[in-house]
């Protein structure tokens, strides 16, 4: 037996901060929260506790340490990618991110999962990082946005991808394709529903994928029990989302009162990004990628918010590295300067994401759950970027982070 001591520990769902803060851990989990301590007792001083929290569009196999942006895509080998991605693991653990989801390759890999892989070597104790929840690789049509030759506009036949690799076309490839993914072990999907900023595709918001290739990869992942998350820019890309059955919009970043009114009634998830409307550096990019974040960014500031007050379901997401790996919390700050409240943040960061993955094991500090538990120097409701500073981190009743 091990007990926490604090100075107090958020409860999640009331908003309180319960002090002083005592919570009890056996192996990997929670066993009590509040009373006396029992065991060894680890003081924490006037840290205050909370859930782990949970980042839901990362890119582990992307950025970091030695990647050279385009040049990489056609240089680094898999090997290289996984190794790099270690290093991207353990600051995303670090900085208090106990479970992620990858959102999902668009590399050359010849075929092999890589987030699956680092996902087990996580789970096996082999390297340190967040609990993964893999996509495999996205699907994207050719010459969609998550073509990787289309961020620089190669000649054709350089990087080209296979259907297991994502890239497919027409009802009959889609299908191959996320059945590839599933079969060596995604446990989520990852589309491309409509185009984007840093990559050659056209318009933003233009829709990728017809309406009969989506509701394939719809039907395809859901009778297998898995959710479909899908880039998604365009208002009227989104509304053939959710039309499809997509569970999750990632970034969304011009939806508008109609489209958001469809993600209420459809319960579709949200996750924004909004961070990197503010983060992403476009001054070296190509001139049509510069005016389409020039369109794009300043609508994204204002989406998010809308969305909010609408009542979409949101969930938190960086697309690390768009935000730097171990910066994840910078998305948090960012969302309560759209106008968010710090605590509905924090739920979007916690409970709403466990409820995203279907997680009931995880996401509030509560007897039973995962001791996925962080540290920060300050109340969080109050003070949104004390996550920026995260003091100690434990997952699954390890500690990775004392300071």
């Amino acid at each position: 037996m091990l007990t926490l001591k604090a100075a107090g520990v958020l409860d999640i769902d009331s908003g309180e901060i319960i002090r002083p803060g005592v919570v009890r851990v056996a192996d990997d989990r929670i066993v009590g929260v509040g009373g006396q301590p029992e065991g060894e007792v680890l003081d924490l001083g006037d840290l205050v506790l909370l859930p782990g929290l949970m980042d839901m569009e990362v890119n582990l196999l992307m950025g970091g340490r030695g990647e050279t942006g385009l040049a990489s895509s056609v240089t680094d080998d898999p090997a290289t990618r996984v190794l790099r991605a270690v290093g991207n693991a353990r600051r995303t653990l670090r900085a208090g991110f106990t479970t992620v989801r990858n959102l999902g390759l668009f590399v050359k890999t010849g075929g092999y999962l890589l987030d699956v892989a680092l996902s087990k070597a996580i789970d096996k104790g082999w390297v340190d990082g967040p609990r993964i929840v893999p996509a495999g690789h996205a699907i994207t049509p050719t010459g969609g946005h998550l073509d990787p030759t289309m961020f620089s506009a190669f000649m054709p036949d350089v990087l080209n991808l296979t259907i297991e690799e994502g890239i497919a076309n027409g009802v009959d490839e889609v299908r191959r394709a996320v059945r590839y993914q599933i079969k060596y072990g995604a446990q989520l999907i990852k589309i491309c529903v409509s185009g984007g900023v840093m990559s050659l595709t056209g318009a933003p918001g233009a829709q990728h994928y017809s309406d009969d290739e989506l509701r394939a990869i719809v039907d395809e992942a859901h009778r297998r029990g898995l959710k479909v998350a899908a880039h998604t820019h365009g208002a009227e890309a989104v509304r053939h989302a959710i039309a499809a059955g997509i569970d999750c919009i990632e970034h969304g970043f011009l939806i508008d009162d109609e489209t958001i009114a469809q993600m209420v009634a459809a319960r579709t998830w949200l996750v924004p990004t909004t961070r990197l409307a503010d983060a992403m550096d476009v001054s070296k990019a190509d001139p049509a990628l510069q005016a389409k974040a020039a369109e794009m960014f300043p609508k994204a500031r204002l989406s998010v918010k809308a969305a909010y007050d609408a009542g979409v379901r949101i969930a938190v997401g960086t697309d690390a590295p768009a935000i730097p790996h171990g910066r994840n919390a910078d998305e948090l700050v960012a969302l309560v300067e759209r106008g968010l409240k710090p605590i509905d943040v924090l739920r979007a960061g916690t409970i709403n994401a466990a409820e995203l993955i279907d997680a009931e094991d995880r996401g509030r500090v509560a007897p039973g759950l995962l001791a996925d538990i962080i540290g920060v120097p300050g109340d969080p409701v109050d003070d949104i970027t004390v996550t920026q500073d995260v003091r100690f981190v434990m997952k699954g009743g390890k500690v990775y982070v004392q300071k």
